[in-house]
């Protein structure tokens, strides 16, 4: 795709490859990255960037498949000049830069509890995107405000009333790209929280293959979630029961396998590409919809074109 661009104090790359960028190593090339050098230089970037250039915001790439052929238009990835934490009483500041674990940790040295964040992949302006939770707590439950740059490039704070959350959603406007957020924790003394987030840690470490080339929860868990977006404990159906109830535990695609340890972790078990992952995932949502009538919702954010002749799962 040609087109244009502005001239940022940030760096513009054409042409970047994308597979080193996520967590699953496999993506084709974003037409341009592009990594402002802080907020107000990515507002005057997008304000002076042709509207109908598309724009992709990428955090770590924790949750995120990019298909073999690549993303058309400019990929946005954040780094140092939105990586920024502030506490000050129970409110922890942080940019959507930080990880969700670095927050948790730099909480809890400060008698704060957000323990939940420890065992989320992935950085804050994730987070707050997908309503991200453990443990029964959730973004949701915590945040008190969202800092946004628009696609226009105007700043705009959101509510939690403006986000509306749900389970793994929160509505923010289309192109919008989170910049930082604002947190309410409640007090707790620090060798208590740091001594809680190392058992949750050891039961990550325990039942999910944290040591393969992952992407954390591939499909969302059914129907049994409230609007808030709270798991109803109430309801104990799991995505991962219904794949091993459909006999796909360890099942294979090319370099695509459902984990043996988590049969909801699709991972890479070397060499593989955008499209075996994605092929495997679907086929698993055929099976188990043909197995149990359950209709499984890829939770990891496929995105990009496939590679040129083939279909986005060939």
């Amino acid at each position: 795709m040609t087109f244009d661009l502005p001239t940022p104090r940030g760096t513009l790359t054409p042409n970047r490859p994308l597979d080193s960028l996520t967590w699953l190593r496999v993506g084709g090339p974003a037409d341009w990255l592009f990594q402002p050098a802080d907020p107000q230089d990515l507002a005057d970037f997008l304000a002076a960037l042709d509207p109908a250039v598309p724009v992709f915001a990428m955090g770590v790439g924790s949750n995120l498949i990019v298909r073999d052929g690549g993303i058309r238009g400019v990929v946005i990835r954040l780094g140092r000049g939105f990586n920024a934490i502030d506490i000050a009483g129970e409110t922890v500041t942080a940019g959507a830069a930080v990880l969700d674990a670095q927050l948790a940790r730099r909480a809890a040295d400060a008698g704060l509890d957000l323990t939940f964040l420890r065992t989320i992949p992935g950085s804050i302006g994730g987070a707050v995107r997908m309503n991200a939770g453990c443990y029964g707590s959730y973004v949701a439950d915590h945040l008190l405000r969202a800092r946004a740059i628009t696609r226009e490039g105007r700043a705009i704070t959101l509510t939690p009333q403006d986000l509306a959350f749900s389970y793994r959603h929160a509505c923010i406007p289309e192109g919008a790209i989170i910049t930082g957020a604002e947190f309410r924790a409640p007090p707790g003394d620090p060798e208590a929280l740091h001594d809680r987030m190392a058992r949750q840690l050891a039961r990550r470490d325990e039942t999910q293959p944290t040591r393969d080339r992952s992407a954390g929860s591939t499909f969302r868990n059914p129907a049994g979630f409230s609007s808030t977006g709270r798991d109803d404990d109430t309801h104990e159906l799991k995505a991962w029961s219904l794949i091993d109830r459909a006999g796909l535990r360890g099942h294979s695609w090319g370099g695509a396998q459902m984990s043996e340890k988590h049969p909801n972790f699709l991972v890479n078990t070397g060499g593989a590409t955008a499209a075996e992952l994605e092929a495997l995932g679907e086929l698993v949502r055929r099976r188990v919809r043909e197995d149990s009538g359950h209709d499984l919702q890829w939770e990891v954010i496929r995105i990009g074109d496939p590679r040129p002749g083939r279909g986005p799962a060939d």
